[in-house]
């Protein structure tokens, strides 16, 4: 049976190898589809399959797409050639710190429904807060060096000591668990209201007053989350509950 002339195919040529599968050629092969093409997924399941084919067409990597027996190249190439943008990875977006804040509230209301038998109570903002202190602290202990090199770029503290740049994910989490539990407020309330008061004034002025362009490190070091409004908010919230949390006491 003919492949009728209107259907677009292409050629791809991908590792597929029992100890390494290319994600790129697969993301290739997901991308051709979503364009519309049949795709000839051809498999290189050896070592010497992959050299040849880079002998051959005399290219660096794989995969290799095809579209009407023209080379693309990889997947980046392919990107290109679709009109599409960069990655999503490489461009500023608040994509992090929107999941981030999610899974906090609704792990917030999960508690409040276990504890209370209902969904909101004014427990459900605090949780809240100090859920999302200790998963902004664990995002950046994930990778602390990263995270500390993009810190010192803007706060005013880790500047003068660079330390701080490492101590302050762990005060972060600390507190937040602090919260959580309701307990020792004396050491968690004063501790995030100091990050975050160093935090706020930081932000404030290498955004607002030096007009600077930056990536926030609060959600770690990989993160592309441009500095500014996210931050600011999150240091803020941090000020509020610890303020909170001593006038409950």
């Amino acid at each position: 049976m003919q492949t009728p002339k209107s259907q677009k195919t292409a050629t791809l040529y991908r590792t597929v190898m029992p100890e390494h599968i290319c994600p790129h050629g697969l993301r290739s092969k997901d991308l051709l589809k979503r364009q519309g093409f049949t795709v000839n997924d051809q498999h290189l399941k050896t070592r010497d399959e992959v050299d040849a084919l880079k002998t051959l067409h005399n290219v660096p990597t794989v995969p290799q797409t095809f579209i009407d027996e023209e080379r693309i190249g990889g997947f980046d190439d392919l990107l290109r050639h679709f009109g599409k943008n960069k990655r999503a990875s490489e461009e500023l977006n608040y994509q992090p710190v929107i999941a981030l804040f999610s899974i906090g509230l609704l792990l917030a209301i999960a508690i409040t429904w276990l504890e209370f038998g209902a969904t909101l109570t004014g427990k459900t903002i605090e949780w809240f807060i100090s859920i999302s202190m200790v998963l902004l602290g664990l995002q950046k202990l994930m990778d602390i060096e990263r995270f500390s090199s993009m810190f010192l770029t803007y706060d005013l503290l880790a500047q003068r000591w660079v330390p701080y740049s490492y101590l302050y994910p762990f005060v972060e989490v600390g507190a937040g668990l602090m919260m959580i539990m309701g307990i020792l407020t004396w050491v968690s309330a004063p501790a995030a209201f100091f990050i975050a008061s160093i935090g706020a004034v930081s932000v404030f002025k290498a955004v607002y007053i030096n007009k600077r362009q930056l990536k926030c490190a609060c959600v770690g070091g990989d993160s592309n989350v441009p500095l500014g409004f996210v931050s600011l908010t999150e240091n803020l919230m941090m000020i509020g509950m610890a303020v909170w949390m001593v006038a409950q006491a």
